[in-house]
């Protein structure tokens, strides 16, 4: 009993003496994998922060630099982590991960064939580029201006301040309207003059209001157009282009600025806006009561 208790024991020794030994000849081998690793998170990280701070602020398209960038990091860790496993010695793991990722990719694309899609999807726009970061765009019922776009989805930040995260793939299907490509919005507006007022005036005179407001570019050059006789008024359609990135802030601020001067101007130089006028009548032969009412002075 006492030599099988000794035999065990020399046994273990040797055993953990051979892995110490194998510990110790891979030790500076880890050592080199691990410098490898933090080397590689660190210039993933370096190379993705220089990019979004220095050459996507100066590209045409930062969008495109901002969405490479990101694939750029990703790729980076990956060979990094290859190059640590061969360090190691670890190499036929490695080969491995490279010779099955044909078959890896083959099963994943169909357990996230979505997130494959929208990938490529985001590949497609970073470089169609139709739009670029800040820009106001309408997707289906969405409309925004574009935060980012990312792996997987597009991120738009809507009017009402909510973030709507949109699939690329549905972005890249879908009729996409960038409304601040070039930096131009036209916006328009419906007056109503009354009858016996001057049409041809009233047009000029509504032409050189606008183009008084100082949000309201000179080119294109603001118009009108005498669009309908209605019931009650002579309804003038006035367009005028103004230059903002902030669709929202068109929309709202400079077309009021310009109404409010319209309307000013031509109260001031004594055109009517008349309100709705209803017209009764009575198809029986029978008198109708009229009742006037007089204001006395007190």
């Amino acid at each position: 009993m006492q030599v099988n208790t000794n035999r065990f024991t020399t046994n273990l020794f040797n055993v953990l003496e051979q892995y110490w030994e194998q510990f110790i000849f891979v030790l500076p081998r880890l050592g080199i994998a691990i410098l490898i690793l933090l080397v590689t998170f660190l210039l993933a990280s370096q190379v993705k922060k220089i990019v979004d701070n220095r050459v996507a602020p100066h590209a045409q398209n930062p969008l495109s630099v901002l969405f490479v960038s990101k694939v750029a990091k990703i790729t980076i860790v990956i060979i990094g982590l290859l190059l640590a496993l061969q360090t190691i010695g670890l190499t036929g793991v490695a080969g491995g991960l490279l010779a099955g990722a044909g078959v890896s990719a083959f099963i994943i694309g169909f357990a996230f064939k979505d997130i494959g899609e929208n990938f490529l999807a985001g590949f497609i726009l970073a470089f169609n580029a139709p739009f670029k970061v800040g820009d106001a765009i309408k997707v289906g019922e969405y409309r925004g201006h574009v935060v980012s776009l990312n792996m997987r989805t597009t991120h738009l930040k809507t009017f009402d301040t909510m973030d709507v995260y949109i699939p690329n793939a549905t972005v890249l299907k879908s009729e996409v309207t960038n409304m601040t490509q070039d930096n131009l919005i036209r916006l328009d507006f419906l007056v109503g003059i009354d009858y016996s007022d001057d049409v041809d005036t009233a047009e000029q005179l509504i032409i050189d209001t606008m183009k008084e407001v100082l949000e309201v570019l000179p080119q294109p050059e603001a118009f009108v157009v005498t669009e309908e006789l209605a019931t009650n008024t002579v309804n003038i359609r006035a367009f005028f282009w103004t230059d903002t990135d902030d669709y929202k802030r068109g929309i709202l601020d400079v077309k009021g600025q310009v109404i409010k001067a319209v309307k000013k101007a031509l109260l001031t130089n004594g055109f009517g806006l008349p309100a709705n006028i209803q017209e009764l009548k009575t198809y029986q032969d029978m008198p109708l009561a009229v009742q006037i009412k007089e204001n006395k002075p007190s």
